[in-house]
């Protein structure tokens, strides 16, 4: 019965650390969604940030962001494969705000250096996945009779 039993590979450990890597970045969207509620609702910049009183360009951003943000925090903390998608929708409507905009919503440089870093930290860590999977395909392919 051993033989229809279906064999699962231990994560590696760059898969571990890439899965805490996530978890991190998922920690940060809560946060991040958390704060556009905290503006939307009065509760932080002293209620000047109330969705009432922002204007229409504001309002859909921040509307945008405090929804996708806190969903892409939950498929990145599950390890599911639409987290990180959700996360580069969130960080491209950022980039896109105070990036091109930057007379519309001002500018936060140290927002486009987050996202970049996530970003890059993101594409070498799937990279190093797949060298590592490719090695092991490899070395089994050569093991077999």
């Amino acid at each position: 019965m051993a033989a229809d039993s279906v064999h699962v590979p231990k994560p590696s450990l760059a898969e571990t650390i890439f899965g805490l890597f996530l978890r991190l970045v998922s920690v940060s969207c809560f946060w991040f969604g958390l704060s556009y509620w905290a503006m939307l609702i009065g509760f932080s910049m002293g209620g000047q940030g109330r969705f009432d009183l922002l204007p229409l360009s504001w309002r859909a951003a921040a509307t945008t962001l405090a929804v996708v943000y806190p969903v892409a925090a939950l498929g990145l903390w599950l390890l599911v494969s639409w987290g990180p998608v959700l996360w580069v929708v969130a960080a491209a409507v950022e980039i896109t705000m105070f990036e091109i905009y930057p007379q519309i919503f001002g500018t936060r440089p140290r927002l486009l250096v987050l996202h970049l870093t996530v970003a890059v930290t993101f594409v070498l860590f799937r990279a190093a996945i797949a060298y590592q999977r490719a090695k092991q395909a490899k070395a089994a392919r050569i093991d077999l009779p």
